[in-house]
């Protein structure tokens, strides 16, 4: 299907999706959920099943395409002490080399969310590593690669064409440059291509860097694919000036990228509202690929040195228990859910089976890269699926239990759960929304993926769930609703305890602080460090990949990465190790493998995957995620509860990596994906404790602040242990049978639930009754007038 009609059709699913969710009329709604789940399912399985591309897979489980990337020293001017102007080779310092990976790293991540594996080799190299091109978007990634994007904004001699032709002098100002393509003037009409030498005359003195450029988009309009360009303030002012010079002189402003003249267009006027167009012979793919490259430029040209395939890096026996891991936990999720739920239980199953139809056609058709870690965080996002689901039963248990007919209590079930899951989905959806917008490398991929999974899972509860249940009861086949009651209505004083809480939270939460400070680099695994990489060659029979990580691991030197590299001619085995172990790695593969005559090929000290931009970007999204959840509760809520949120959120990740720092772990990209799981977790638990606090607020209960919220979190302690419980058993599953690769994973996960689900009792409650109690007069008002209300129509 092209990308025009899954737009269209796209585009009808969300009309129909509103009108869903705005009509009164039942029969309406249960025959547009009905046409919404069909065509939704059937746009996803076109997506992925055969003879479509599969879902592309990560470096991790496929392998895919290894660049050695070489940064080349430049002449620059520079002025001495003395005035006196020379041209020196500008040094590749550690800050360039970090530049340009971050500059790649935006390049590939414009390509798509392809999650490439991106480090520092040596002292003036890049190690650039990205799963599964085809041959086409090889081509397109080496040139992305290799493209400088040194734009140049220069005035136009007026008499340029009079110069090239001999008929005016030559102005010693300016120099001739050619055209971006010898043979063809982007913009030219076929019948007006100039010859193959085909130059224009400009000025030599750069009138305007492209440092200045601080956005560029494309868009297409009847003149074709256009590149819009938006300066910061001091380009701003100086495009105008040099727009009014060019009108002034009637002459043009070429518009150079590396040396090159992409177009030289006429300037009638002053432009100085800080932006302009470049139009040229562009398709969709060059201008955005132009675009990405203006936005994102290379301050130092690079060289790809070698370009050879990498296999998978990891095992085949770690890649299969990491697959049979998930599928247990999947299995653990269903049976649990069916046992205790019964009919409604193999209507949420079902609801889960479209789930995952939903989360794999959506990451088919955006392209998304699917990695171990990734496979292992969706299993983990099913099982927190399963948490709408079990909002709507308990709230079923209630309303059946205060004496409802069976289709009343259904319609209110999902009444009053709606809230809770919109506000507690949405809070999450806002920070993988700023994720994705804000991170780049395997954070912005974690968030499409996070995002991915938020929306399935709200459609198959709102939209799946209710229409099976309202068929179910119209076909009557629902006759009454049976579920298991492991968990009694409870009357426990959990704000009772609230000071021992935070008082024992406060000196965890200490500890933990201490104790990663203590540890130091000792926190951080290869992935933040660095460490060395060894290249051998085999002149004998080669052991596979599996063989040499399973002789590796012998070696007390911590976790080693292993892949098969090849080149035109040449095998190679490839081994990414700890700082100062190169030499251990090759004598004990020599000695282990005497047949195979390893030869080391290279040995170099390579960078961590994890820069210091990457992590700065990452961080300042995690800050505006923490904001934009901020907003929301507070808007939503109050204040208060956007305070607990936040509090009960922070209070989850510093134990979690107190406990992990602990246990004697490393930290890796793996673990923080994890830890940003975690935080998930820890808001959409709170926000459904709120939520129903919020209710009883409302609902004008008599009793004091402590009262009502006691008895909402016990309203809600039922939900929270199931939801917790599955999550564990799923996480479980992953920990026992996923293997040494997912086990700091799920380990990292049992530890942020356990914690999540006690902070939202005895964290988050209580920071809402303290605030209540000390500033904010919101809640005390609101009950007051609940009560005012219930009094007065007593």
């Amino acid at each position: 299907m092209s990308p025009g009609l899954i737009f269209a059709f796209g585009l009808i699913l969300l009309i129909l999706f509103g009108w869903y969710l705005f009509t009164d009329s039942e029969r309406v709604k249960r025959n547009l959920g009905s046409v919404l789940t069909v065509a939704l399912i059937f746009l996803c399985l076109e997506a992925f099943l055969p003879p479509k591309e599969k879902i592309a897979l990560g470096l991790d489980l496929q392998g895919g395409s290894s660049f050695l990337v070489r940064l080349v020293s430049e002449p620059v001017e520079v002025t001495d002490e003395a005035g006196v102007k020379k041209i020196e080779t500008r040094p590749i310092t550690p800050r360039l080399v970090e530049e340009a990976i971050e500059v790649i790293r935006r390049r590939v991540d414009n390509l798509g969310t392809s999650e490439p594996v991106l480090a520092p080799s040596g002292t003036d190299r890049i190690l650039v590593q990205i799963p599964g091109l085809n041959p086409e978007r090889l081509k397109e990634t080496r040139e992305q690669l290799q493209k400088v994007a040194k734009l140049e904004f220069r005035k136009v001699h007026p008499q340029s064409s009079a110069i090239l032709a001999g008929s005016a002098p030559p102005d010693p100002n300016f120099t001739a440059l050619p055209y971006l393509d010898d043979d063809t003037e982007p913009g030219a009409k076929p019948e007006e291509k100039p010859d193959e030498d085909r130059k224009i005359i400009v000025r030599k003195k750069v009138d305007m860097e492209g440092k200045h450029v601080i956005r560029a988009g494309t868009s297409f309009e009847a003149r074709g694919w256009l590149v819009h360009l938006n300066f910061d303030d001091q380009g701003k002012k100086i495009f105008g000036d040099l727009t009014q010079e060019v009108a002034d002189d009637r002459s043009q402003l070429a518009i150079v990228l590396d040396g090159k003249v992409i177009s030289a267009p006429n300037a009638k006027e002053a432009i100085r509202q800080g932006s302009c167009e470049i139009s040229g012979s562009f398709d969709e793919k060059s201008a955005r690929n132009l675009a990405s490259a203006l936005e994102n430029p290379l301050q130092t040209p690079v060289l790809i040195e070698e370009e050879r395939s990498a296999s998978a890096s990891l095992g085949q026996d770690a890649i299969r228990s990491g697959l049979t891991s998930g599928l247990y936990g999947v299995a653990l999720t269903v049976i649990c859910v069916l046992l205790y739920y019964r009919f409604a239980g193999l209507i949420a199953n079902i609801a889960l089976a479209v789930n995952v139809i939903v989360l794999f056609g959506a990451m088919a058709m955006f392209g998304t890269v699917l990695t171990l870690p990734g496979i292992a965080g969706i299993i983990l996002t099913l099982g927190m699926a399963v948490d709408a689901n079990v909002l709507i039963y308990e709230r079923l248990r209630e309303e059946l239990a205060d004496g409802k007919e069976l289709r009343p209590a259904v319609l209110g079930a999902f009444q009053k759960a709606f809230s809770a899951i919109i506000d507690s989905n949405f809070t999450t959806l806002i920070t993988a929304g700023i994720l994705f917008w804000k991170a780049t490398g395997p954070v912005k991929g974690f968030a499409v993926t996070l995002t991915m999974g938020i929306i399935a899972s709200l459609f198959t509860a709102l939209v799946v769930t209710r229409n099976l249940f309202d068929w179910s009861l119209k076909l009557g086949l629902l006759k009454n609703v049976s579920m298991a009651n492991l968990i009694k209505a409870t009357k426990f004083n959990f704000l009772g305890w609230r000071r021992q809480a935070i008082t024992l939270s406060l000196l965890v939460i200490a500890g933990s602080v201490a104790l990663f400070a203590v540890r130091g680099d000792r926190n951080f695994g290869v992935d933040f460090k660095g460490g060395d990489r060894t290249v051998l060659a085999a002149k004998g029979p080669r052991p596979s990949d599996d063989e040499v990580r399973k002789a590796l691991n012998q070696l007390p030197i911590g976790d080693v990465a292993v892949q098969t590299e090849r080149s035109a001619t040449t095998e190679f085995i490839a081994v990414r190790s700890p700082a100062n172990t190169s030499q251990q790695v090759s004598d004990h593969l020599q000695g282990t493998f005497p047949n195979a005559a390893f030869a080391v090929d290279q040995r170099e000290h390579v960078g961590g995957l994890v820069g210091k931009e990457l992590m700065r970007n990452s961080l300042i999204a995690l800050g505006l995620g923490m904001l934009g959840i901020l907003l929301y509760v507070t808007v939503r809520f109050e204040f208060s509860f956007a305070l607990g949120a936040l509090v009960a959120l922070l209070h989850d990740v510093i134990i979690t990596v107190g406990v992990f720092c602990l246990i004697g772990r490393e930290f890796s990209m793996v673990i923080v994906g994890a830890i940003l799981t975690i935080a998930g977790y820890s808001v959409n638990d709170t926000i459904v404790v709120f939520d129903r606090i919020r209710e009883g607020i409302k609902a004008g209960r008599r009793g004091s602040v402590l009262e009502i919220m006691n008895q909402s979190i016990n309203e809600t302690l039922s939900r929270t242990l199931l939801t917790g419980g599955v999550t564990l058993l799923t996480t479980l599953t992953l920990f026992i049978f996923g293997g040494p690769v997912l086990a700091d994973f799920a380990i990292t996960i049992l530890i942020g639930v356990l914690i999540g689900t006690y902070s939202s009792v005895f964290i988050a409650a209580p920071i809402v009754y303290w605030w209540s109690r000390r500033g904010g007069e919101d809640l005390r008002e609101e009950i007051k007038r609940a009560e005012q209300q219930t009094e007065a129509t007593a």
